[in-house]
């Protein structure tokens, strides 16, 4: 399955989770590819749009690959592969910090003006344009799970099976359109996949 781009997937992924329509469900994007997608199944959907702000750890030497992650709270997912990297204690003590702060920029940029919509006793969807290795998922799952949501829904539109595995007892519901036993990394399942800027984050959760 390959999507034309970001808004194609959040549509798809709206039909896939029609049954959730008229309950005011609270769409949850990891910033940043997936906040504007997440407005689109907000709208779809007649609910609410916020980010869940987590931020995944960089292996050493290689700033693509997720060796796992980290949420607001400092709690932090590892990969059984991070010490195999060269994911030392010190190396990830010294990340942890660093994507901690990033986050705190972000939670300040984002939403100003406003606290963070209160996931407690609704129906929260968490939205990414694709999972890889899944340790930012997985955080943001764990985060959330913390502040006792009556449902709490993963939907991507595409994911490897084996992450999918991983990740899915995290969550209550797993929605995932395409999981494809070749998977190299997200970008290949979309025709345009272009960087999503911190404006384009603001102007989406500024308009909701």
């Amino acid at each position: 399955m390959i999507f034309r781009d970001r808004d194609d997937a959040a549509r798809r992924l709206a039909e896939a989770l029609a049954q959730y329509r008229g309950q005011n469900p609270l769409v949850l994007a990891i910033p940043r590819g997936a906040v504007p997608m997440a407005k689109i199944i907000a709208e779809a959907l007649g609910g609410e749009v916020d980010v869940v702000l987590v931020r995944k750890l960089r292996a050493p030497g290689n700033p693509e690959f997720a060796i796992g992650a980290v949420d607001e709270t400092g709690w932090t997912y590892l990969g059984d592969y991070a010490g195999q990297v060269g994911g030392s204690q010190q190396y990830i003590e010294r990340e942890k910090a660093a994507q901690m702060e990033v986050m705190r920029e972000r939670r300040a940029s984002y939403t100003p003006i406003r606290p963070p919509h209160d996931p407690a006793g609704r129906i929260v969807i968490v939205v990414d344009d694709g999972l890889a290795t899944g340790s930012t998922m997985i955080a943001a799952l764990h985060a959330l799970r913390a502040k006792s949501p009556k449902k709490l829904i993963c939907a991507v539109p595409v994911a490897p099976p084996d992450t999918l595995e991983k990740v899915t007892p995290y969550a209550d519901e797993m929605v995932c359109l395409s999981a494809p036993e070749m998977f190299y990394a997200v970008g290949q399942f979309y025709q345009s996949f272009p960087q999503v800027s911190d404006e384009e984050v603001i102007a989406s959760l500024a308009s909701d």
